[in-house]
């Protein structure tokens, strides 16, 4: 695999950082993780967007540039041979290299790092199970939750849970509110109505998430953030996932309770909403010219 790594394009076994990376040892760093559909970077303004902001937040006085990301993700493209093909984009950015130790100071010369795999066709789970998991979700490191390097939380509940593809577990908070997926948001519909936790509950809020409330928003379909309990959530008429990669996963089963899960309505509009939109909000031609 060829990687992007600070400016270069090499092969992964030739990627390095530094030993005193502050990504690495205090885990200052963020990330992105989105699609890529056949040359068509799906949702990259919002990507980059969020970066920019996470990258503010923990102090990297720096910026990613939307244009450099484009001619980055379309060199990364040909050089693995997968312009044509679907693809899955990961864009990390650590601190950078710092003496060891706590530092007050912003850091100014971030690594950026960015490797691309294939996605086969139909390599996604067309449904799932859901389990309410042990491990409570953690509280944010900060004022909001981070796409960051901080993942011990979804870790130990991806052990907690096992290697299953088709089942994702579901943190609830200190308070027992339902929160996230390990890697996803959660939705579900009742009397035709959709909610889903509100970020105060200290989850992600994913691209996928933000674009799945405004695109029901735009087909009349009201949607509820707030603090809910579990029985709301397997009281429900249908549950969906969503996030960046794996896309809009209805689900068919949560703790012993059958759900309607690909013919559920509304996640038929919301797979409909996505694969309409994934190669109309952004232009294949401007994306692979010279």
């Amino acid at each position: 695999m060829i990687i992007y790594c600070n400016g270069e394009f090499v092969e992964e076994n030739k990627a390095v950082i530094s030993p005193f990376d502050h990504g690495y040892l205090y885990g200052l760093g963020v990330f992105e993780t989105f699609r890529v559909y056949k040359g068509f970077p799906f949702l990259i303004d919002d990507h980059v967007r969020r970066l920019n902001d996470s990258m503010g937040i923990i102090g990297i006085d720096a910026a990613v540039n939307r244009q450099d990301v484009m001619e980055m993700i379309k060199e990364l493209l040909i050089q693995n041979d997968l312009l044509e093909k679907d693809a899955y984009v990961r864009l990390n950015v650590s601190a950078g290299t710092h003496p060891v130790g706590l530092t007050a100071e912003t850091y100014t010369d971030p690594v950026i790092l960015c490797f691309i795999k294939e996605i086969p066709e139909n390599a996604g789970v067309p449904e799932k199970e859901i389990k309410i998991l042990n491990l409570k979700r953690n509280t944010p490191e900060g004022h909001q939750r981070l796409k960051s390097h901080h993942y011990m939380n979804n870790v130990l509940a991806k052990r907690e849970l096992g290697s299953r593809a088709d089942l994702e577990g579901v943190f609830l908070t200190e308070n027992f509110f339902v929160a996230e997926g390990i890697v996803s948001n959660i939705f579900w519909v009742k009397n035709g109505v959709v909610f889903t936790p509100s970020v105060e509950t200290g989850i992600l809020n994913g691209i996928t998430r933000q674009f799945i409330i405004d695109g029901l928003a735009s087909v009349n379909i009201p949607v509820f953030e707030g603090l809910y309990r579990k029985e709301d959530l397997l009281s429900a008429d249908e549950i969906f996932l969503t996030n960046s990669i794996q896309e809009v996963v209805p689900v068919s089963k949560a703790e012993g309770a059958v759900f309607p899960g690909r013919n559920g309505e509304t996640a038929k509009v919301c797979l409909s909403l996505y694969q309409r939109s994934r190669f109309t909000l952004h232009s294949r031609l401007e994306f692979i010219k010279e």
